[in-house]
């Protein structure tokens, strides 16, 4: 069971790219993703039945990205390549790892939290509800933080909050992607999407205003999101948690650990 859902994971992870807008770049072993046009940048992985890579197929690679002067990254499962993280590690970059966790189809549904809703193309908390992960993101873990609404407020005057609103926008008004937040005297706390590709769904960017933690804002959020995707089909729905902290969140609303998720970059 679950080499087969790893099988089914390998092949949503070398197709989300290419419907997000990428294209892939050939590296024998590896692919490196391409976004072409405006969108998010994407990574390199490993291609579906190629060999084990080497540091230098890393190294070229790396050498790609840069002349590209998109991120150096590499995504992978460890389970599914387990002699990537030695050749990644060879060639000079940082690997970080997450629990990959899988819903448990008899999973019971939590009750539909009062202050989340699931967000439209044209919603006016669309632009707050993408930019809410990235303060999130800067802050990574559990424990409450400093950021809150008067930073939030700050970060949508930049110009990559209003890009990451006209892309998110996009993709719901095209039906690929659903977005849900939560939302408290009209501050934007939480929010999350999922990316389906048929009916495999990745539960996807889901974060909280720092200083909005530990209220149970992401689970609700994420349990909103499992909700609409099994609404639409969905059969798999997946996750990458950030920490062992935040998989026991996860785990409460029927999330299981199938395998481990790797992210390597440069360090810093």
């Amino acid at each position: 069971m679950i080499d087969s859902t790893l099988s089914e994971l390998e092949r949503y992870y070398d197709t989300v790219p290419r419907v997000g807008g990428a294209r892939g770049e050939d590296f024998g072993p590896l692919t490196l993703f391409v976004q072409e046009g405006a969108g998010w940048p994407y990574y390199a992985r490993p291609a579906l039945g190629g060999s084990a890579a080497t540091p230098a197929d890393v190294r070229r690679v790396r050498e790609r990205q840069r002349e590209l002067k998109v991120p150096e990254a590499f995504e992978w499962v460890a389970e599914t390549s387990p002699s990537l993280r030695a050749a990644v590690e060879a060639a000079g970059l940082h690997v970080h790892a997450h629990p990959l966790m899988v819903l448990d189809p008899a999973a019971e549904a939590l009750p539909p939290h009062p202050e989340v809703r699931l967000l439209g193309s044209d919603d006016p908390f669309l632009t707050a509800a993408v930019t809410v992960p990235a303060l999130a993101f800067a802050a990574p873990g559990t424990a409450i933080g400093e950021a809150g609404p008067a930073e939030l407020a700050a970060a949508m005057t930049q110009p990559s909050a209003e890009e990451g609103r006209a892309r998110v926008s996009a993709k719901l008004a095209a039906g690929t992607a659903a977005m849900a937040a939560a939302v408290r005297d009209g501050v934007v706390l939480c929010s999350g999407l999922y990316n389906p590709v048929g009916d495999v769904v990745e539960v996807v960017g889901v974060g909280t205003l720092p200083s909005a933690r530990r209220q149970g804002l992401a689970l609700a959020v994420t349990a909103a999101l499992v909700a609409e995707a099994r609404t639409r089909g969905a059969r798999t729905v997946f996750l990458s948690a950030g920490d062992e902290d935040v998989a026991r969140v996860y785990a409460r609303i029927g999330f299981r650990r199938v395998a481990t998720a790797l992210i390597a970059e440069p360090a810093e």
